[in-house]
């Protein structure tokens, strides 16, 4: 599994910027989670990274993931990543019968929410909690377009309280905030 090779991917077909921060948010989820869990890391990461590479070209369900399951499988990826692709998405009937698939659709959604949670703070990640999530959650109107039964779907698949698991996300993100945009600014310099 390599990660450069996933990224190449992911920019081959992948031109948005924002889509490209999704991929690199839900992969800093997919990697502390294998390392808590004591999973392959490299592996999880390139699941995580290439999840959605093909949501730009192939917007529309079930062509996303279907279609890029079919280059994946084009381009050698092994049976249980595209497995685990294709189970972030209900409509593709593919089961989440490994960890790494659970994971994997478990960070999809909460990855996004966070993101979006963050932007509307002036300091970014760096004091959001759980809480404040859980209460953006009840807002149908804040971040219309992420499901919220997934993210609650996917905590319960992975038998984690959905606030330990909001927070576990959150503090995986935090250490690449910067790469997201996510990161507090900087105030500005005092006048001399």
């Amino acid at each position: 599994m390599d990660r450069q090779a996933a990224w190449d991917l992911l920019c081959e077909y992948t031109k948005n910027e924002n889509l490209r921060k999704h991929a690199l948010a839900v992969e800093a989820c997919m990697v502390a989670y294998a390392r808590k869990l004591g999973e392959d890391e490299d592996k999880w990461r390139v699941v995580g990274l290439i999840h959605d590479f093909d949501y730009e070209v192939y917007p529309n369900a079930p062509d996303h993931p279907l279609k890029g399951s079919e280059i994946l499988k084009e381009r050698g990826y092994p049976e249980e990543v595209r497995r685990a692709i294709l189970g972030h998405a209900d409509y593709t009937g593919v089961p989440r019968d490994t960890q790494m698939a659970k994971v994997l659709f478990a960070c999809d959604e909460l990855a996004g929410f966070i993101t979006a949670c963050a932007l509307v703070r002036p300091d970014r990640l760096t004091t959001l909690e759980a809480k404040s999530v859980r209460k953006r959650m009840k807002d149908k109107a804040f971040a219309r377009s992420v499901s919220r039964e997934d993210i609650v779907k996917g905590a319960e698949e992975l038998g984690v309280p959905l606030d330990e698991h909001i927070t576990f996300c959150i503090e995986a993100m935090r250490g690449i905030a910067e790469t997201l945009g996510l990161a507090a600014a900087s105030p500005p310099a005092a006048p001399q």
